[in-house]
């Protein structure tokens, strides 16, 4: 199709392709009706892209149930280069593929694989990768491409995508750069009508046609070329209407039935068939008696070609012939695809192609649909499973039969990540399930799509209900009910969820064995967390120490570790074992990392920002990890795992001294998370914002702040906020409720017995202690602190004591301890704690400086968390697979870090972050590295 004008869509492409010449990467979706010229817009980018290597591919409607169908067809010419991926990434990509069995590849890692894949092709020549039809994508290949184009920067990477504008947008593709195209002007579509009919036709009929095509290009061209020479000349009616938008189908498949018998039967075949090299099309078509010769007038057309492979000239040829047909012409053409397809290498195919020949309930092709819905999971294909599930469930005669496929359905379509489509099924297969297995999963279902949905409390008492149900039939599944409940009563409170917490515990006893050892990993984290409940603190100390332990040897089912890793590190953390609370939640991001695991990875770098980094001090790391945690959470289209105003923010915030910010967070959280019963939730906001107010000395409003943690005791939050109450009931002149706090801190500590408990309760038994006593009880919280991760909490306790020293009128011994705490809280960025040192030791008589406003942050978050893993020596294909992005795109960051840091070598850089930055030492697991191999740190590495 020849461009008329289209000047700025033209500078749109030529922008991309401008990218990618100069180093960089760029992504354009070309948006519109049918028609209106988006393929003949990529025609040109792909013409004007001679340097460039072009990978391209159509998206068929047929291949929507097939996972990752269109991301293996656009890839095929660059399949031989897939052993050079890591082995993680490789792996997932041929078991996505088919090409070799394992464990259900994540979509995510999938996307990774196919990123790093076009990164090392465009290493040699930069690529452009065109995707027309975008609209038929399988949601596994849309998944994988959406990642790929969110991840791109310095990868000499292009994309282009058509895309059909529909009344419901493609949300995988929301967010991405876009341009409509809209019809020609009036003046180029006259224009391109006349050279479309190339012949005289009268001025009035030329404005009726363009006027009434609304300047679409294909209909101009499509409809003009079917008007006689009587009707372009006004002596003859035109057709009315005339064809545009999706009226083209109509005209394509008249076009279609002016061609003989065999070679519209040969056309049906290749419009319901998988695009590409036509063997499969052929021996269907031998099946039916048809001759290869049936293809000449189909190609004289134009409309197709069948050599060397199938590719019709517009995708609306394809809709049009194939729906164009009746009924039973399309189940006889795929009956006859079926019988083509090999019964072991193409069995999803087949399978699809005998579903769609039948016409009704056929238990027969159910059974088969059923199998290849279990090979496509098998793949993480979980859409694709989910289709074919949909399917099988339509075609089962048995009514609870037909219920129980669609629940399979419906869980397939959750793990896919289309939460409203599983709540839809699930609520069709509700009515129809009798089986007590059966409605048990239903409810566990239930119980998951409102965990994923934010709706903790509702969560967990389905989940609960599930476990109940599924605790004859299926022990080990009704332990994991319990967890995942346990779970979300961490969000949702323990206070309100008093009830059903005792009803989990009760559950939990009478519980059959679950044909794992009793004192597995996730049998002890049962075990501990019930005795929480029904014993109390002092009593589950025992058992969560060992689920702690049995967690760190590193020794659990990766499935297990991976789902189960975030309630031992909240475990660990209401220990106040905050080396162990680390170690677990590093093994939790490496975890979800190697696995592809985006939405977990998202919430655990979310926890490691409120939990570990923050309340150690490092401030940069902090929200370096929350950045990333936002940035995945985005990609993999859902916000809501971790949002943006959650109340994982808020530590970073109040720390740092953003008060507006904080208080700005904690009222959005204070706001949002009662309509989804998440009291626990608030709970540990408010906690947060309860520090903020100490740190400013408004302690009778860090009360208010601190009473929820106090009073719903949820694990972690609950412990945590123990020491900032005893502090702000002591200011506040509350005694009774410090006393109260203390002798709760104190049992605890006593159970626990780690450096952290008992420093935080020295510090606090000082505040209420004589005199006499509390020397001693401030040195004793200073040495024990000081050999832990929590800095600051030593700097605070440094502070108290300071003060303290000064109102004993030691003012020298009191300049000291100030002194020591300024300095540390000024080294961490904890600006309000350094505001109330300052004022002190001004008090003391000695004048202390504000420190000058310096911009240690010039690092973005991805440049900073980059520098820190090339500093332990990371290579940059380990950094790229960590971080989900590309190896060009960490040289790229690399060379930016080195310019603003001022250094020439990974030496330097290595010094300069871990002593400057970050003030940790070299040893600091936070730094350790994880996956991959060691490189001297010499130079920017470049392969």
């Amino acid at each position: 199709m020849r461009l008329v004008d289209r000047h700025a869509e033209k500078l749109a492409l030529q922008a991309v392709l401008d990218s990618v010449r100069a180093g960089m990467s760029d992504t354009l979706v070309l948006r519109g009706e049918p028609g209106i010229g988006k393929t003949a817009l990529l025609d040109y980018a792909v013409e004007c892209a001679a340097d460039l290597q072009i990978v391209r591919m159509v998206a068929v409607e047929s291949e929507r149930a097939l996972g990752f169908a269109a991301v293996h067809q656009l890839l095929v010419p660059l399949l031989p280069a897939v052993n050079r991926l890591p082995e993680p990434q490789e792996r997932a990509l041929r078991v996505a593929f088919g090409l070799v069995s394992g464990p259900p590849a994540d979509p995510f890692l999938v996307g990774l694989a196919v990123l790093t894949l076009l990164s090392e092709t465009a290493r040699t020549r930069p690529v452009l990768c065109v995707i027309d039809d975008a609209q038929w994508l399988d949601a596994e290949s849309a998944d994988s491409l959406s990642f790929v184009a969110r991840r791109l920067l310095a990868d000499r990477i292009g994309m282009l995508f058509a895309i059909r504008e529909t009344a419901e947008p493609e949300p995988r593709l929301q967010g991405l750069p876009d341009l409509r195209i809209a019809g020609l002007p009036e003046q180029d579509a006259y224009e391109l009508l006349a050279i479309a009919v190339n012949r005289p036709f009268d001025a009035d009929v030329g404005q009726r046609i363009v006027a009434e095509t609304g300047g679409n290009p294909l209909a101009i061209i499509e409809g003009a070329g079917d008007l006689t020479t009587e009707q372009l000349r006004g002596q003859a009616p035109l057709p009315e209407p005339v064809p545009v938008g999706h009226r083209l189908e109509v005209l394509f498949a008249r076009r279609v039935r002016e061609l003989p018998a065999d070679t519209q039967t040969l056309l049906l075949l290749a419009a319901a068939d998988h695009p590409g090299p036509g063997d499969r099309l052929w021996r269907a078509a031998a099946a039916l008696g048809i001759l290869e010769s049936a293809a000449v007038p189909a190609e004289v057309t134009g409309i197709v070609v069948f050599w060397p492979e199938v590719r019709f000239a517009h995708p609306l040829v394809r809709s049009a012939v194939y729906h164009a047909a009746a009924p039973c012409q399309r189940r006889e053409t795929h009956r006859a695809l079926a019988a083509a397809c090999d019964p072991q290498l193409d069995a999803v195919s087949r399978a699809w192609h005998l579903a769609a020949a039948t016409a009704g309930p056929d238990e027969g092709v159910a059974a088969q649909l059923e199998v290849a819905a279990d090979q496509a999971r098998s793949r993480g294909g979980y859409a694709a499973a989910a289709a074919l599930l949909e399917r099988t469930a339509l075609l089962t005669p048995d009514d609870e039969r037909r219920a129980e496929r669609r629940l399979s359905a419906a869980q397939a379509h959750l793990l896919a990540g289309a939460v409203n489509r599983a709540e839809a099924l699930l609520a069709e297969a509700a009515t129809g399930l009798h089986d007590p297995l059966s409605t048990a999963q239903a409810t566990l279902l239930k119980g998951r799509i409102g965990f994923h949905c934010g709706q903790v409390a509702d969560a967990a008492s389905a989940l609960v209900c599930a476990a109940r149900r599924l605790r004859p039939p299926d022990p080990r599944a009704a332990r994991d009910a319990l967890l995942s409940a346990l779970e979300a009563a961490v969000f949702a409170g323990w206070a309100p969820s008093a009830p059903l917490l005792h009803e989990i515990a009760r559950t939990a006893r009478n519980l059959p064995p679950t044909g794992d050892p009793p004192d597995s990993a996730a049998n002890l984290l049962l075990q501990g967390c019930t005795a929480r409940v029904t014993g109390g603190y002092a009593a589950a100390v025992p058992a969560l120490r060992r689920t702690v332990q049995a967690f760190l040897a590193d020794e659990v089912d990766p499935d297990v570790a991976l789902q189960r890793l975030e309630l031992a590190a909240v475990s660990a953390a209401d220990l106040l074992d905050d080396a162990s609370a680390e170690r677990l939640t590093t093994q939790w991001i490496d975890r979800a990392r190697e696995s592809g695991a985006l939405a977990r990875l998202a919430g655990a770098l979310a926890f490691r920002s409120a939990f570990v980094d923050g309340p150690c001090g490092r401030l940069a790391a902090a929200r370096t990890a929350e950045s990333e945690a936002h940035d995945l959470a985005k990609v993999t289209g859902n916000p809501g795992i971790v949002p943006p105003t959650g109340a994982h923010t808020l530590l970073t915030l109040v720390l740092s001294g953003r008060e507006a910010e904080a208080r700005a967070t904690a009222a959005a959280v204070a706001r949002e998370a009662p309509g989804r019963g998440a009291a626990g939730e608030m709970a540990m906001a408010a906690s947060f914002l309860g520090v903020l107010e100490i740190s400013l000395g408004n302690y009778g409003s860090a009360l208010e702040c601190l009473d929820p943690a106090y009073t719903d005791d949820t694990p972690l939050v609950g412990t945590q906020a123990l020491p900032d109450l005893v502090e702000a009931a002591v200011r506040a002149g509350r005694r009774d409720l410090a006393e109260r706090a203390l002798r709760r801190l104190e049992d605890r500590a006593t159970a626990t017995g780690t450096p952290l408990a008992l420093g935080l309760l020295a510090r606090s038994r000082a505040l209420l202690a004589t005199p006499a006593a509390a020397r001693q009880e401030y040195e004793d919280a200073l040495s024990l602190l000081g050999g832990t991760r929590a800095a600051p909490q030593l700097a605070r306790a440094h502070l108290l004591y300071g003060e303290w020293l000064r109102r004993q009128r030691q003012r020298r011994e009191a300049r000291d301890q100030l002194r020591a705490a300024l300095d540390m809280f000024d080294g961490m960025g904890l600006l309000c704690f350094a505001e109330r040192a300052r004022v002190e030791l001004r008090a003391t008589g000695e004048r202390a400086r504000k420190r000058a406003v310096e911009t240690p942050e010039e690092l973005t978050p991805q440049e900073a968390q980059i520098a820190a893993l090339v500093s332990r020596g990371e290579a940059n294909r380990a950094i790229a697979a960590q971080l989900f992005v590309s190896p060009s795109t960490v040289e790229y960051h690399l060379r930016k870090v080195f310019r603003k840091l001022g250094v020439t070598s990974r030496t330097q850089l290595a010094h300069r972050v871990i002593h400057e930055r970050f003030g940790a030492p070299q040893s600091d697991p936070r730094l350790r590295a994880s996956t991959g191999r060691r490189t001297p740190m010499t130079g920017i590495e470049t392969r």
